[in-house]
């Protein structure tokens, strides 16, 4: 009785392991998508799996496919509805396709100002009533690429480094808490669906959802890593997260020096 007590003891334990040693499986979930007031199909949805960096968007009936695993996040967008955010459950990877539904947007038009340049026609007049921006581009030894400066800022490279030895920088406490969403950066090349989606947007929202961060932090993090304002205002999703990806291997440089 005792050495059957011990065979079933080592049985039930190296099943158990078993079980705990195979990996999780990526599997494919689809599902519609629409407007939930008039119940059409919604084309062109961007979808994102914030987990993995993997994007997809649905065609002319709403439908999409993406892979996930269990518990993954999914960012639903388009422009003129409000985004939704839904997890990936155990019922969805079983019965694979779901059903979705977006709210439209209540968009207020504002009025819009347009101050023109009053010019004469006459270049050397002209081209002093156009304000200009000088931005600055700073090399760092060791790095492979330098990065915009914000407009007169002579000390941007003490930002980046002093923000190394400060606890209490904004920097310093945003790429050490966010190491693993800031990995996703190198992983959004991976995938043309994503890039192409933050290429077209100018929003922040989506950057803002993939880096776990709200879109007001967006700016205050690029103003830390001596990007201009014009560049900040202008750039689309694509070009922020690069500079923000750009801003954290000078770091990690800086810092490992």
């Amino acid at each position: 009785m005792k050495y059957f007590a011990v065979f079933f003891f080592t049985l039930f334990s190296t099943i158990g392991f078993a079980q705990e040693a195979v990996p999780t499986v990526p599997q494919r979930v689809s599902g519609y998508i629409y407007n939930d007031n008039s119940k059409e199909p919604i084309p062109n949805v961007n979808v994102i799996n914030t987990n993995k960096v993997r994007g997809a968007m649905s065609n002319a009936k709403g439908y999409f496919e993406i892979d996930v695993q269990v518990n993954d996040t999914l960012h639903f967008s388009i422009l003129g509805f409000q985004s939704l955010r839904i997890r990936v459950t155990n019922d969805w990877v079983k019965n694979k396709v779901t059903r979705i539904q977006l709210t439209e947007k209540a968009i207020a038009l504002e009025e819009v100002v347009i101050a023109p340049f009053h010019l004469t026609g006459y270049l050397e007049v002209d081209s002093k009533l156009i304000p200009t921006k000088e931005n600055y581009r700073y090399s760092i030894s060791g790095l492979t690429q330098g990065y915009e400066a914000g407009e007169y800022s002579p000390n941007a490279f003490g930002k980046v480094l002093g923000s190394i030895f400060n606890p209490a920088d904004m920097l310093y406490n945003f790429f050490g808490k966010n190491g693993r969403e800031l990995k996703k950066l190198k992983e959004m090349r991976k995938d043309d669906t994503v890039r192409n989606l933050l290429e077209s947007k100018y929003d922040r929202e989506t950057v803002a959802v993939l880096l776990g961060i709200s879109k007001d932090e967006i700016p205050q993090i690029l103003e830390r890593c001596s990007y201009s304002e014009a560049f900040i205002q202008e750039a689309n999703d694509l070009q922020i997260m690069d500079a923000i990806s750009a801003c954290y291997e000078q770091y990690k440089v800086l810092k490992r020096n």
